[in-house]
């Protein structure tokens, strides 16, 4: 009997989740209105806590005219600088915690949501204690590489390939989901990444307060397919993406930040030698030799000394 009761009750609380998404935006109005769009068409959404990084587009203009403005679902904060993913995720999360959010949804503004992408995951009925997370797909493929923790292990590019719920390395902030609880356990995402792998670190430090990576394969949200390559090296094939110099800087330095943080004496023995393999790579397969050399440079001296915040500019790399 109070199994019963246990069950009713859990499925009640599930009827009752609210949901609130964060969204940040950069210099990206036109993808940012087809975002916001699409996430008012979700069935179970309450409000959209929507972050400006000090956009230098029309978005403040269009979005203080847009119909947009008027509804009450749709909290605006415009920042004074560019705090990067990092950072707006870090000031929408405090700010939907702030107005009393329980479940975060978390998305770039080039992310849309496909009809029922929400109620796919709440099916999950997802745990507070646990990460869950929408598909990124571009077509048939899946927008990044996705590695499933199986048994077995592996590496997947196709949508197909994805089951309805398995468990998973890590999570792009597309169509992130988290408990406001969790979030008070481990904190906000690290502002001091700026830029890439700030979601990386999110879900090792989530891990590492006993958190479980679940994706969502039927719950979908389409975005540009991340441009990668790949390399052998003994054997082994080792994802490279394709970047252009200023980003190259933040993907060196912060692999070195979070294996420096989380992955012992593998920093030395996998994270710094695979730093120079993809540096080879990347003179092999982009333009811009010289720009990528001195970027990758600039990144893993900044990586090894520990530094954060937004210095490519410091570094002159554009």
């Amino acid at each position: 009997m109070n199994s019963s009761v246990d069950q009713l009750q859990k499925d009640t609380n599930q009827s009752r989740m609210q949901v609130d998404a964060v969204v940040v935006t950069y210099n990206r109005r036109i993808l940012l209105e087809k975002c916001l769009i699409a996430l008012l068409a979700q069935e179970g959404l309450g409000r959209i806590f929507l972050i400006d990084n000090a956009s230098t587009d029309d978005t403040n203009e269009w979005f203080l005219a847009s119909p947009m403005a008027a509804d009450q679902r749709v909290v605006y904060r415009r920042m004074e600088s560019n705090g990067g993913g990092a950072g707006g995720f870090a000031s929408g999360m405090a700010l939907a915690l702030d107005s009393g959010a329980d479940w975060l949804w978390m998305m770039d503004d080039d992310a849309e949501p496909l009809p029922g992408a929400l109620s796919e995951l709440l099916a999950l009925r997802p745990s507070p204690e646990n990460v869950y997370g929408s598909l990124a797909v571009q077509g048939e493929s899946t927008a990044w590489t996705t590695t499933l923790l199986g048994p077995p292990r592996r590496a997947v590019d196709r949508v197909e390939e994805v089951p309805e719920c398995t468990q998973v390395l890590a999570l792009p902030f597309l169509g992130f989901l988290i408990h406001a609880a969790l979030v008070q356990r481990i904190g906000l995402p690290d502002s001091g990444y700026f830029i890439a792998a700030d979601d990386v670190e999110y879900c090792l430090r989530a891990e590492a307060a006993g958190a479980k990576i679940f994706i969502a394969g039927h719950s979908r949200i389409t975005h540009p397919k991340a441009d990668r390559y790949h390399a052998n090296v003994l054997g082994r094939k080792l994802t490279c993406l394709s970047l252009p110099p200023w980003k190259r800087y933040y993907d060196t330095r912060n692999r070195l930040l979070i294996a420096r943080k989380y992955y012992g004496v593998r920093f030395f023995t996998s994270t710094v030698p695979g730093s120079f393999v993809r540096l080879f790579a990347a003179l092999a397969h982009e333009p811009q030799r010289a720009a990528q050399l001195r970027a990758f440079m600039a990144g893993f001296f900044d990586g090894l000394l520990g530094r954060k915040g937004m210095r490519h500019q410091r570094w002159r790399i554009s």
